[in-house]
């Protein structure tokens, strides 16, 4: 019989609600998961136990009076390391940061907690979420529950290893590279990277960051697609300073997979895909079919994909300029101005990035801009767009630089930096996408797919994804953890 731990969250608040488990006996049941499988995965890196067991037992004692908290009463789950819970670690993964234990909760702590769920623990990243993988000086190296010799991905690496290894009741990640659809595809498990804006990331931030960053958003993971929608609805919605600001998101559009219209991209080029997991997405498009689904593999948007790829590439790097110190900023202004302008290798647009003039900017986010409106037009026609998440699989450990990283696919070399065009190509653009599971390669490693919406469009994409839970593909508990 399979752990109740891998139970969707949805159905554990229902079984506390009813009284078949009691919340400070559920918790005690992940906590004793976690002390017997974390060691070998690193996922979970910091804990606190009292104060979760003392919720618990308020949980157990709320309900006892008929009064529940909220639709994830007595969930216990993790939360990604880069979100602020009062009085622990908020680290990043920096070693200079090492030391900074969060004063408050972050908006998405705060929601969490008044949905009723019990949070115990944080999960690991890469320094400053800055790697498909998941290592870093102050906690070390997470690893993938399907194989601990590879990566499971990130920057919510720990977060995804949680859920998949059935050691958290749900989780909060955050994505602005595909960090949330990378270690979901990578781990077998689902995940939501909202629209622009849907989602508050105040406290997602080392220090006391007011401004949200540019295509950064949080959004949760979950075990089964059936979480995604009541774990957004908590997450979604205006912070205090948006106080006349009202969400209403629309609802799915269609209601049964045979009513959809879909486009499929199997790979492009610019991000070549693996052929195992062209293989997985091709046996997608053929299920869709024999299922009535309207599914085109010529269907996209207008645009232009070696664009794209620049775009986002510029867009990203002066997205996290701010990180630069004084000096490494009048570095790299130095060596970005010796280029010749004919160099377009990723290490150079890096350095355009990380330095270029607002006035620079505003041309690169006006033809983002532009772009947003061919994908507009494109959502007039079709319902989802279904692409690649990641253009491999899971990854064994490297330490590494990311700037001279290359990864083999069918036999090519890569540069590093060309993993991420498939998030850049839906995120750049501020969409919304559900990462869902889809099946295994020959040597057993999870394979997802991205269901791309238009803006707004979360709960139809997130629909599709439980219709396909439902028909194709749901979660499978990793070899060894059930």
């Amino acid at each position: 019989m399979t752990d109740i731990a891998f139970k969707p969250a949805r159905t554990l608040a229902s079984m506390v609600r009813r009284k078949k488990i009691g919340a400070r006996e559920l918790l005690d049941h992940f906590i004793a998961r976690v002390e017997k499988y974390n060691p070998k995965l690193n996922a979970i890196i910091a804990t606190d136990l009292d104060a979760a067991r003392k919720r618990a037992r308020e949980a157990d004692r709320a309900l006892a009076r008929g009064k529940p908290w909220g639709p994830f009463h007595g969930v216990p789950m993790t939360i990604k390391e880069a979100f602020d819970v009062a009085g622990m670690p908020t680290t990043w993964g920096v070693p200079d940061f090492k030391n900074n234990i969060a004063k408050r909760d972050a908006t998405a702590v705060q929601r969490w907690k008044a949905a009723g769920a019990i949070v115990f623990g944080k999960t690991n990243v890469p320094a400053w979420l800055a790697d498909g993988q998941s290592f870093n000086a102050v906690y070390g190296v997470t690893n993938n529950p399907w194989d601990v010799t590879r990566t499971p991905g990130g920057s919510s690496g720990g977060s995804s290893a949680a859920i998949a290894a059935g050691l958290s009741g749900i989780e909060t990640g955050s994505d602005i590279a595909s960090s949330i659809r990378n270690p979901a595809h990578i781990c077998g498990i689902f995940g939501h990277k909202p629209t622009y804006g849907l989602c508050s990331p105040r406290g997602h931030s080392l220090g006391e960051q007011a401004a949200p960053d540019d295509i950064n958003v949080i959004g949760p993971l979950a075990r089964s697609a059936v979480d995604l929608e009541p774990a957004l609805d908590v997450l979604a919605g205006p912070d205090e300073i948006e106080a006349g600001a009202k969400l209403t998101l629309p609802p799915a559009r269609r209601k049964a997979l045979k009513d959809f219209k879909a486009g499929i991209i199997i790979s492009d080029d610019v991000s070549e895909v693996d052929q195992e997991i062209q293989d997985r997405l091709q046996a997608l498009a053929d299920f869709l079919a024999r299922a009535k689904v309207k599914i085109s593999d010529k269907a996209r948007p207008d645009v232009d994909m070696k664009a794209v790829q620049r775009m986002f590439a510029l867009l990203l790097r002066s997205t996290t300029s701010h990180r630069q110190t004084d000096k490494q900023f009048v570095d790299n202004f130095k060596a970005a101005q010796a280029l010749d302008p004919n160099d377009q290798s990723p290490q150079a647009n890096v350095l355009r990035a990380q330095t270029m003039h607002h006035r620079d900017w505003l041309t690169v986010n006006e033809e983002r801009h532009k772009l947003r409106w061919k994908w507009h037009e494109f959502f007039k026609d079709y319902d989802v767009l279904l692409a690649p998440i990641f253009p491999v699989t899971a990854l064994p450990h490297t330490t590494e630089p990311t700037a001279t990283r290359t990864y083999i696919v069918n036999g090519r070399k890569r540069h590093h930096s060309d993993q991420i065009f498939w998030a850049g190509y839906v995120g750049s653009m501020y969409l919304p996408a559900t990462a869902a599971p889809i099946g295994f390669t020959r040597a057993g490693l999870p394979v997802g797919v991205q269901i791309v919406g238009p803006h707004y469009g979360d709960r139809t994409t997130i629909h599709f994804a439980r219709l396909l839970e439902d028909a194709f593909q749901g979660f499978v508990p990793p070899p060894g953890f059930e």
